[in-house]
């Protein structure tokens, strides 16, 4: 592992108290050299001296070490993982050891540095393939969860996979299994590679694969019987009727009917086809197949199908559905206020008030866009259960001579912000809550927001909304909001949700900044303003990012009436899309218009947006949601149509 900016931001070991020299003694330049030439191995350039007493001496150890393996004695790396313990360099030393002895074969090495299963399907295979003389037993049960997918595996896993066959582990009949999965993930090459595996027993079962490929509707034509004791019977029929499902699900369903009587394949197949059927049927919302949905949804009492079934009863107006179908999801997600709300909602249009109104206040109870959303049909003030935490002067003394924090501090000054986060999230991950709180109490002193709002999820304060959504970048905010005449609140959920509050977050699609704006949008809102591009790296300052965000959410809200929930679902997945929503629906509410939203990601998008647009205004008004309301009159009574679309 390259210890530079991209490393991951993972968790490391708990604060401990023990003492280490001041900070400032040791030099931060020859740090900074150190490990600069520690990383290219040119260990001539490391002054020892000169860093021998800094907090981050253990950062060059690590690559030293690191270099070294796998000619290294496996108590050298434990001594290691034992001096780092309270920091990630522990675990990394580990997995590069697991790493290197595994390519080296050195497995007697492996297993003494390798405590429990490691992370990493590579790290795994040297692992199990360390166990094969050692554990057998382990090995193959390991083996096999590893060769169990549809997609190739890396190349640490041949000589276990190998050996696994060889004994017999791995038969015929998992390298079908394989196969059909493999079909199923459309890896037409592994499928290949896995049918010359196979003998002359599965040649019947080849041609059936062939023969459904070129004609799903050929799958009724097929032998129930395939494979030595008709073994391959339920990997072929869930792999052949996935591919059919997705192709055409009225008539996958009519081909099941058909065959699935007489079928004999275990029900864990079974139950897979009938899986995919339902969740393509109520997608694609193909009403042929309804009856027999609701059939047979509740004997597999799936919770993401019963979600599914819910929401096309709300795009049906099918309040008593709506009830029933709420009615037979497990309790532990019934009683969540998105369900209590609706099963609130359902009662509302079915006349009994009393019910639903008991419905709406168990909802009210919770912070979130539901609880939100029942407290305005019952005219309460939000109930945003924010707890203040106070740390007292002596504890934060202790806290900034923690070593976690101290080398948090070191990396910071020497230009490595990526190890400093994970040094950072990986002390509040080990951290106990009081000592948590303790460390989100620094990260605000300190200014750290991005580090604040990540110290609350991976602690798990929820509660703290002070520091969930903290006044970051409040002043650019304003003025943009200001200038472009948009809710500057707005700009921050949408800015907290997008980024959390990180200025150099960066998408995997490419988006930049704290309100993630693409580098081709920013062109052309740069374009539209009449300023210079501010090109990749531009963007990211976060005066510029926060105006060009602002004028593109201006724009959809001018787009659609002045209606934030449109607008911010434009922002999230593009106006196009949103366009096609409003003119194929006639919603005749927001709430309806939410849950109707195709995509899972956009929908719970839009109400993070709209719920952290709240909490700002409500830590604004000094913690008190009184006078808050998450949506304006007009956007709770307009309806959600093509009429919603501003004619040009």
């Amino acid at each position: 592992m390259s210890l530079r900016l991209s490393v991951p931001w993972r968790a490391l070991a708990a604060a401990t108290l023990c003492c280490l020299p001041l900070l400032g003694q040791a030099d931060d330049r020859s740090m900074r050299e150190a490990l600069q030439a520690a990383r290219a191995g040119d260990w001539q350039r490391v002054d020892e001296a000169a860093i021998a007493d800094h907090e981050l001496a253990g950062y060059v150890t690590y690559h030293r070490l690191r270099d070294l393996l796998p000619d290294v004695a496996p108590r050298s790396v434990l001594d290691f993982i034992e001096r780092h313990a309270d920091s990630p360099l522990a675990e990394w030393m580990r997995g590069q050891a697991i790493d290197r002895y595994g390519r080296a074969g050195r497995h007697a090495d492996l297993l003494q540095v390798a405590a429990r299963e490691p992370e990493g399907t590579a790290r795994r295979c040297h692992y199990y393939t360390a166990l094969l003389d050692r554990a057998p037993a382990m090995a193959a049960a390991g083996g096999r969860r590893l060769w169990r997918v549809g997609r190739s595996q890396p190349e640490a896993c041949d000589t276990l996979f190998d050996t696994l066959r060889r004994r017999g582990e791995i038969g015929e009949e998992q390298i079908w299994e394989r196969q059909m999965l493999a079909w199923q993930a459309g890896q037409s090459g592994l499928v290949s590679y896995l049918r010359g595996l196979l003998g002359s027993r599965w040649h019947s079962a080849q041609q059936a694969m062939a023969r459904v490929q070129a004609d799903p509707d050929a799958i009724t034509q097929i032998s129930d019987c395939l494979g030595p004791e008709c073994r391959g019977s339920g990997p072929f029929f869930a792999a052949a009727m996935h591919d059919h499902v997705r192709a055409d699900t009225a008539a996958a369903l009519e081909a099941w009917r058909r065959i699935a009587p007489g079928l004999r394949i275990a029900a864990e197949h079974r139950q897979t086809i009938e899986h995919d059927l339902i969740f393509y049927s109520l997608v694609r919302d193909v009403r042929s197949n309804r009856a027999w949905v609701d059939a047979t949804l509740p004997q597999l009492a799936s919770p993401d199908l019963l979600e599914l079934r819910v929401r096309t009863a709300l795009a049906d107006r099918d309040w008593r559905g709506v009830l029933d179908w709420i009615q037979r999801m497990p309790e532990a997600t019934r009683g969540d206020e998105r369900w209590q709300y609706w099963r609130a909602r359902a009662l509302e249009q079915l006349g009994d008030k009393a019910a639903a109104e008991r419905a709406y206040a168990v909802a009210a109870e919770e912070r979130s866009f539901y609880g939100f959303a029942a407290a305005d049909r019952l005219g309460r003030p939000y109930a945003l259960n924010m707890e203040r935490n106070q740390i007292d002067a002596a504890y934060r003394d202790r806290v900034s001579r923690w070593p976690a924090v101290r080398r948090t501090e070191a990396l910071l000054r020497i230009n490595e912000p990526g190890l400093a986060a994970s040094e950072w999230y990986a002390a509040v991950r080990r951290a106990s809550p009081q000592d948590a709180r303790a460390l989100g109490d620094y990260a605000r002193r300190r200014g750290w927001h991005a580090k604040l709002v990540q110290t609350t999820i991976v602690g798990q304060l929820w509660d703290a909304l002070e520091w969930r959504f903290p006044e970051a970048y409040r002043e650019d905010f304003l003025t943009w909001g200001r200038r472009t005449g948009v809710d500057p609140y707005l700009l921050m959920g949408i800015a907290r949700r997008e980024s959390a509050y990180n200025p150099e977050a960066v998408s995997p699609a490419g988006a930049r900044g704290l309100m993630q704006v693409m580098p081709a949008t920013a062109t052309q809102l740069a374009r539209q303003l009449g300023i210079a591009d501010p090109g990749s790296y531009g963007v990211l300052d976060p005066q510029t990012n926060i105006r060009l965000g602002s004028t593109y959410i201006r724009d959809m809200l001018e787009r659609y009436r002045g209606n934030r929930l449109a607008a911010t679902a434009a922002y999230n997945a593009g106006p196009g899309r949103v366009d096609r929503w409003l003119q194929s629906s006639a919603t005749e509410a927001f709430d309806l218009f939410v849950e109707g939203i195709p995509f899972r990601e956009t929908r719970h998008y839009v109400q993070a947006v709209l719920t952290y647009r709240a909490i700002f205004e409500s830590l604004a008004n000094g913690g008190s949601s009184e006078g808050v309301s998450m949506l304006t009159p007009a956007e709770k009574r307009v309806r959600y149509d093509g009429s919603l679309l501003a004619r040009q």
